[in-house]
């Protein structure tokens, strides 16, 4: 080939058909083009190719040995072009794929079991790949391609990172039920030691931000990175542990109690973000969808 800039894509659609039909008026007919078109479509096929392509035979028209070589190498290159313009269905029980995912196991514990049905029922092929990053890590893991989806709290995300609601998330206090005090407030809540949960070291969370803006401060006396694991350490203590209310298992111990926290503490946003260069994956598309109604039957 002289210079592909010259090519014109329109001239190898007819090319498919020469090559399929062996006839100059059946390729036109194929094509719903006129005979004279189809004749000079071949005539520049031979001078950008150099080389007839089509021959008279003793049978009728036949492919050059050129010809016959470009046959399954066109063929694929049309099928790529054409899978760019009008990708293929999505088709969840026959695809094969691995999503690679990053979430707490607060998440975890919340959509997993209901997810992995849906998945086994509906997409066999699937395979899940949970990880769990600090907030920065997980953005930086979009960006770099890492990882398909990201499920947490995310106010910070670059402006290439595109964002779905799946809830909106409200904060309860837990402590020993045997260590409440009647008019439990904010000098109660502040008096008391805490827990809290951080998967990474030395961010402010939502709880101390709260505080900090009231011109307070707790004292936190043990940090876990897993949520799932935190109520387990409130029972026989005086710790208070500010937790989000869809973490705790049911059924609830029945030393703990749960209370509303004594200060202003806005409900937070918890989404499943994705790059935007992934917006047109009918795939992962699908898999945001299934997140969608997991949640809603929570």
């Amino acid at each position: 080939m002289n210079d592909l800039a010259a090519l014109d894509l329109n001239l190898l659609v007819v090319l498919e058909a020469l090559f399929a039909e062996r006839h100059v008026s059946r390729a036109a007919l194929r094509l719903n083009k006129s005979q004279p078109a189809v004749s000079q479509a071949l005539g520049r096929l031979r001078q950008t190719f150099d080389d007839p392509l089509l021959i008279r035979g003793a049978d009728g028209w036949e492919l050059t040995a050129r010809a016959r070589e470009m046959e399954p190498m066109l063929a694929e290159t049309l099928a790529a072009v054409r899978g760019l313009v009008r990708p293929a269905p999505f088709d969840p029980a026959q695809t094969r794929r691995t999503y690679r995912l990053t979430m707490s196991d607060y998440a975890s514990a919340m959509l997993a079991p209901r997810l992995l049905p849906v998945l086994r029922k509906q997409a066999p092929g699937v395979r899940l790949s949970i990880t769990t990053r600090s907030r920065d890590a997980a953005m930086a893991a979009l960006v770099d391609g890492d990882i398909d989806l990201a499920l947490g709290v995310f106010p910070d995300r670059p402006a290439e990172v595109r964002e779905g609601l799946l809830l909106e998330e409200r904060f309860v206090c837990v402590m020993d039920r045997s260590t409440l005090e009647p008019g439990f407030d904010l000098a109660a809540y502040l008096a008391r030691p805490h827990v809290s949960v951080a998967v990474q070291d030395g961010r402010v969370d939502e709880v101390d931000g709260a505080l900090a803006r009231l011109g307070q401060s707790r004292d936190v006396v043990a940090t876990l990175p897993h949520w799932s694991v935190a109520q387990d350490l409130i029972a026989g203590t005086d710790l208070v542990l500010t937790i989000a209310s869809r973490s705790l298992r049911e059924p609830l111990d029945p030393r703990l109690a749960v209370m509303s926290p004594p200060f202003a503490l806005a409900p937070f946003r918890f989404v499943q973000t994705w790059h935007a260069r992934r917006d047109g994956d009918v795939g992962l598309r699908w898999l945001r969808e299934r997140l969608n109604h997991c949640v809603v039957e929570t």
